[in-house]
């Protein structure tokens, strides 16, 4: 089964917004980065899976490629809880800092953790691995990305944020007879 991991194109946000699920426009330049990823992916065969996350900026760019699109919670980005929707510069200076050094295990105020994001990825990898398909394409967001690939890589969750994952970046893996094979990554 070929495994095309994508994030969603750029969003029409203020720099420094904290907006994790928050529900947020994709920029103006949506119809050109949908062109561009086009040219990053293979043709797409007609029983291709997608999955979307439910945010529009992801459900929106899976629509362009599929009418059937399966939505899933737990492609979701981290929950910022509290935090959703603030400047980063907003918050306290103290809290965010504590979260910064320890965003493994420690969760924004109602939010939740690097962790908690980990292991929720990690069982919509298990489940999609029992489906029988050549092709899937998942629509989802920069932590979900890093936090499946921790998870399939085997890396410990900290270690995920040294890979880069850009807006509209293709990443892809192959699993075939038990095994995960990464092909590339931020492509």
């Amino acid at each position: 089964m070929d495994i095309y991991l994508v994030r969603h194109t750029q969003t029409d946000t203020e720099k420094g917004l904290c907006y994790g699920q928050s529900d947020v426009p994709l920029a103006e330049s949506f119809s050109d980065e949908v062109m561009q990823l086009q040219q990053k992916l293979p043709e797409l065969k007609r029983d291709c899976k997608v999955f979307s996350s439910p945010l529009s900026r992801c459900l929106q760019l899976a629509e362009r490629f599929s009418e059937t699109v399966t939505t899933d919670a737990r492609l979701l980005e981290i929950h910022f809880g509290d935090w959703e929707n603030s400047r980063f510069d907003a918050i306290d200076a103290d809290s965010l800092r504590h979260w910064s050094e320890n965003f493994v295990h420690a969760a924004p105020p109602n939010g939740e953790s690097f962790t908690d994001l980990c292991r929720r990825t990690g069982r919509f990898w298990q489940d999609l691995l029992r489906t029988e398909t050549e092709q899937v394409l998942i629509i989802t967001h920069a932590g979900v990305i890093r936090a499946l690939l921790a998870h399939i890589l085997k890396l410990p969750p900290a270690n995920a944020f040294q890979l880069r994952v850009d807006f509209g970046s293709v990443h892809k893996l192959e699993h075939q007879a038990g095994y995960t094979y990464l092909h590339y990554l931020n492509r």
